[in-house]
């Protein structure tokens, strides 16, 4: 048994040089392009390792793009869990979301993620749907909330609100990622914020 936990940590350790070389190789590109050979190369594995974890660089490069998206999922939904109320969870939300295209380094992640060589990859259409669809229903369950609270009254459709916020988030950090500034990624959540605030009902400069 202990032999067979080595060997999984062995593994997951090979699995995650090949990731973060695919990172490096991509970021050095500016995200265009990174063979596979480059990128083994970079995390000083052979071809057999690449193999035991993928199928292809495409499946390499969906792996990256699903952890990246489900750790942020995760992140999201604890930081709005801790939220003092739904507009504090929207507030948080939307910083939170914001916040990746101003940290240099998740900076980077995310526009290798948004990258030519990673939107061309296989199943990457199917992954970018689930992840924007875990974030609308993160901002549904917190619509639902703040509407049964009462502190919503101008949520009618939970579901179509939250897709209209979802997709002015996803613009403004689009916008962002292509057109960054000092201030750009607080100037925009607060942008986003007051217009749900206001859509939902809430006053913005309300708790």
């Amino acid at each position: 048994m202990a032999g067979d936990d080595r060997g999984a940590s062995g593994r997951e350790d090979e699995r995650a040089r090949i990731v973060e070389a695919a990172y490096r190789c991509l970021a050095a590109s500016d995200g265009a392009s990174a063979s596979v050979g480059e990128i083994l190369a970079a995390a000083g594995l052979s071809t057999r390792a690449f193999y035991r974890h993928f199928g292809s660089k495409d499946d390499l490069l969906i792996a990256m793009f699903r952890d990246d998206a489900d750790a942020l999922t995760a992140e999201m939904r604890a930081v709005t869990a801790a939220a003092s109320s739904p507009a504090d969870a929207l507030r948080r939300l939307v910083r939170g979301t914001l916040r990746l295209t101003s940290d240099p380094r998740r900076r980077r992640r995310v526009l290798v993620m948004v990258s030519e060589e990673t939107v061309r990859a296989k199943g990457y259409a199917a992954e970018r749907a689930r992840i924007d669809a875990d974030a609308e229903g993160l901002i549904a369950a917190i619509l639902a909330g703040g509407r049964s609270a009462g502190d919503f009254p101008g949520v009618c459709d939970v579901a179509a609100d939250a897709g209209c916020i979802g997709a002015l988030l996803r613009q403004a950090v689009d916008e962002q990622l292509a057109r960054p500034s000092r201030d750009g990624a607080r100037a925009a959540a607060d942008r986003v914020i007051d217009f749900a605030l206001r859509a939902v009902g809430r006053c913005a400069g309300r708790p």
